[in-house]
């Protein structure tokens, strides 16, 4: 069952031995675009490792940058919210004093309309006092007699203590 082999032809030689240099040929190449595919794909990856890591480097410092920001702005907000309340404790103290000096006008303002019947009074006092002890008093018990020392047109005096009722009513109270 031997076949018998013949010898391959030079025509088939030469094909065999073109075919082999072309196939060689082709795997140098391809040896050679592959080389320069890694030598391509790390340098990529080179640059890509060295911008991430310059990335993480910047985000790094924007991180400590946003940080440092919010510790400020926290503490602008800490100032201002010591002024807010340093401010809202002068607006109450404030609003006593207007309160209080409010107080005072209305009791000035009642004084003053009071004014002429203080006058009036002291006049009768002063007129009282330079008349003296007289012995021909109208009077039996040596007081004056009595007289309605309110002018025409002015209001009896109030011990009340009804804010409504000042309103209405003189000041009283002892001057």
């Amino acid at each position: 069952m031997a076949a018998s082999c013949s010898p391959p032809t030079p025509v088939q030689i030469r094909e065999a031995n073109a075919h082999l240099a072309a196939l060689h040929g082709r795997v140098a190449e391809l040896e050679a675009r592959l080389a320069a595919a890694e030598e391509t794909v790390r340098g990529q990856a080179g640059s890509l490792i060295r911008k991430d890591a310059e990335t993480r480097r910047a985000l790094e410092e924007v991180g400590r940058q946003k940080g440092r920001e919010i510790a400020a702005l926290e503490e602008q907000l800490r100032s201002s919210e010591e002024r807010v309340q340093e401010l809202l404790g002068l607006i109450r103290e404030k609003d006593g004093l207007i309160l209080r000096l409010r107080h005072r006008s209305r009791l000035l303002g009642e004084i003053c309309r009071c004014r002429p019947v203080l006058d009036t009074l002291l006049a009768q006092m002063s007129e009282g006092e330079r008349l003296g002890p007289d012995s021909g008093d109208d009077s039996p018990d040596g007081l004056l007699p009595d007289s309605n020392c309110v002018p025409d047109g002015a209001r009896d005096f109030s011990l009340g203590s009804d804010p409504q009722d000042s309103d209405m009513a003189l000041f009283g109270t002892t001057v």
